[in-house]
């Protein structure tokens, strides 16, 4: 990254993704902050700036927007074809992977992501500090652990007659006490989010709509992490598992795929207290895209994600109608779901969900800087706010997918500063 300094972006169409029609006008970014905007039908007086050595990049109509956010992101996995070469990865190794994709994700615009679970203990925790000390490239960084979880549920994949803790995904516990030692050791190695497993997954073997962890356990859970001022998150794709997350308070929820009315009830009384993030690729991808990899379309894997993902579909077009918030993130980071295709979910939200384009672009920026906790100052183009922004070629209002293509990516700027600098 180049030196911190003011930059002057003119002749910009303007998407603050505050829900507001995209206009024309200049944005000034003195250090790491939008100092100030003005739009193109200002008077010559008002569209004075005081902009002396700022960098000029006249943008020539092309789009300045926010930097899009990945609400549920894996750094730690490392676009394998499966789990077991991500969970026997040696850790130096893992280390210098999960790096790699932080870059990775970088590099496809995404300034900024939520940690949804490590694969080791420290990967999330060693890699947010690198990142915010500038000795590698990557997204602003909310680490999490390994997710914590019941004996036989979803990351104890040791096998019953091999029972080993190296073995595992998760860290696996049984009873509250079990669940209090393993998040206070998770918060001593400096997680920013607690993550439980509180619900199954098809491909582990653990049904979906299966709800193994006990009240008792995830009060536990709750009360050792708010007392450290940790947030929350679940994997949470049971009807049963969002009860527990709402009930709990639980902030962030992964999947949710098979809510029921009582369950969407619950969340949108609550709505002002949860994200939901679907995870949506995963279901594409594993049901329809993943042959090379030993997943058939038609297999008995695959009807199942299929019946997931209509599950999903249904069940997200009523939150979003219900006005519950709905961000972006996939589980990207396997081979047929690969870290740097993030974006595909914007699309993906106008093209299943019912989201129109703005509204998915807002599930990606603004949304996101509410679920990093940075909501009044990360995710829109506005003054004050920090200073993560893309210039896209061309209008993602009419187009969503061109935010997949690396190439329409003329600039990122993070914290002010360019990771990729405009090259008219």
């Amino acid at each position: 990254m180049s030196d911190s300094k003011n930059l002057l972006f003119k002749n910009a169409q303007i998407l603050d993704a505050t829900g507001a029609a995209p206009y024309a006008g200049d944005v000034l970014v003195q250090g790491n902050r939008i100092k100030e905007i003005i739009k193109e039908s200002a008077s010559s007086d008002q569209r004075a700036f005081s902009n002396e050595g700022a960098e000029v990049i006249d943008c020539k109509g092309a789009t300045l927007m926010p930097g899009m956010i990945d609400s549920h992101l894996h750094l730690s996995w490392n676009n394998a074809p499966g789990i077991d070469p991500i969970q026997f990865m040696e850790v130096e190794e893992h280390m210098l992977v999960t790096m790699e994709m932080a870059k990775l994700v970088l590099d496809s615009g995404f300034t900024a992501g939520r940690g949804a679970a490590a694969a080791k203990p420290r990967l999330d925790v060693v890699a947010k500090r690198f990142i915010n000390e500038g000795r590698y490239p990557g997204p602003r960084y909310l680490s999490a652990g390994p997710e914590i979880t019941t004996v036989g549920g979803l990351g104890d994949s040791a096998p019953s007659h091999i029972p080993h803790e190296g073995l595992n995904l998760g860290l696996v516990v049984s009873g509250p006490e079990e669940v209090r030692r393993t998040v206070r050791t998770l918060i001593k190695y400096g997680v920013d989010t607690i993550k439980l497993n509180l619900s199954g997954e098809t491909i582990a073997g653990v049904g979906a709509e299966e709800t193994p962890m006990s009240e008792e356990e995830i009060a536990m859970a709750v009360q050792e992490a708010r007392c450290r001022n940790k947030t929350l998150a679940a994997h949470a794709r049971s009807s049963g598992s969002i009860k527990q997350c709402v009930r709990h308070g639980i902030e962030n929820i992964y999947h949710a795929s098979f809510a029921d009315e009582e369950a969407l009830d619950m969340l949108e009384a609550a709505k002002d207290k949860h994200f939901v993030a679907p995870g949506i690729a995963w279901l594409i991808n594993t049901s329809r895209h993943a042959e090379e990899w030993g997943i058939k379309p038609g297999s008995p894997l695959a009807i199942e994600y299929e019946r997931e993902l209509e599950n999903c579909i249904e069940t997200m077009k009523k939150m979003h109608k219900r006005g519950i918030r709905i961000c972006i993130g996939g589980d990207y980071g396997f081979a047929w779901t690969p870290q740097g295709t993030n974006a595909k979910d914007i699309k993906t939200f106008v093209d299943m969900l019912d989201f129109s384009p703005m509204e998915a672009i807002q599930a990606a920026t603004k949304y996101g800087g509410q679920i990093m906790e940075m909501g009044d100052e990360l995710g829109l183009i506005k003054e004050g706010y920090l200073a993560d922004i893309l210039l896209i070629d061309g209008d993602p209002i009419s187009d969503v997918g061109i935010l997949e293509e690396q190439n329409r990516i003329l600039a990122i700027v993070k914290d002010g500063e360019f990771h990729k600098a405009y090259r008219p």
